[in-house]
């Protein structure tokens, strides 16, 4: 038998382990969204295909999936910025594309997740989410450097109002809203550009500022 037969033979459990991963952080991400953080774990690896036994091979308990959850969120996010800037020449458009990307993450509805008990202080957690706050700071940044976003809003408005937008409201009677997300962020997205046509009450939303928010 051939070196590179062993070699591709003895790679594939590993790419079939990876694949398992995956598809359980994929599916949980969604349950977390559509039913919150405590789903049970037996119905993510229902969704995900695949036994009990192989998630807690990958996930020994609910922390340690929701730092995987988080994770993939944030890096997800940071390439729809990144995507946005290569896209678009005008920085505005790059912004409202990468706003619309962001509430497609529906990074509002996983806001309950943060609140749960996994180490938040990570260091695998805090620099992704620095690589995160820097990217849209640059997008933001720019749009301001171009004209084309007003300059009384920071970048901790257009993340309060992407978690707001979208986070699904409580109730049975709320459960269609998500058709309007897209509708109302460009409404918001609209107020944003220069030049302004009101006077914002209250000083600019900034990171630090939701970085201490109680």
């Amino acid at each position: 038998m051939s070196t590179a037969t062993t070699e591709g033979r003895a790679t594939r459990p590993r790419a079939d382990a990876l694949r398992n991963r995956e598809r359980i952080v994929t599916a949980a991400r969604e349950m977390f969204v559509e039913l919150g953080p405590d789903v049970p774990l037996d119905e993510v690896a229902r969704r995900a295909g695949v036994g009990n036994a192989t998630l807690y091979r990958n996930f020994p308990d609910r922390a340690a999936l929701v730092h995987e959850v988080v994770l993939s969120v944030m890096r997800r996010t940071t390439a729809r910025v990144e995507e946005a800037a290569a896209a678009e020449a005008d920085p505005f458009a790059a912004l409202v594309r990468f706003a619309h990307a962001a509430a497609d993450e529906r990074i509002g509805a996983l806001c309950p997740v943060l609140s749960g008990a996994f180490d938040k202080d990570h260091p695998e957690l805090l620099a992704e989410g620095h690589r995160l706050e820097a990217s849209v700071q640059g997008l933001v940044e720019r749009a301001q450097t171009a004209g084309r976003l007003r300059p009384d809003v920071a970048v901790g408005d257009l993340m309060v109002a992407l978690s707001q937008l979208t986070r699904p409201l409580p109730g049975t009677g709320c459960l269609d809203m998500d058709r309007f997300v897209h509708r109302h962020l460009q409404l918001l997205l609209d107020g944003l550009e220069a030049p302004a046509r009101s006077e914002l009450p209250g000083a600019p939303a900034t990171l630090e500022d939701l970085r201490t928010a109680p």
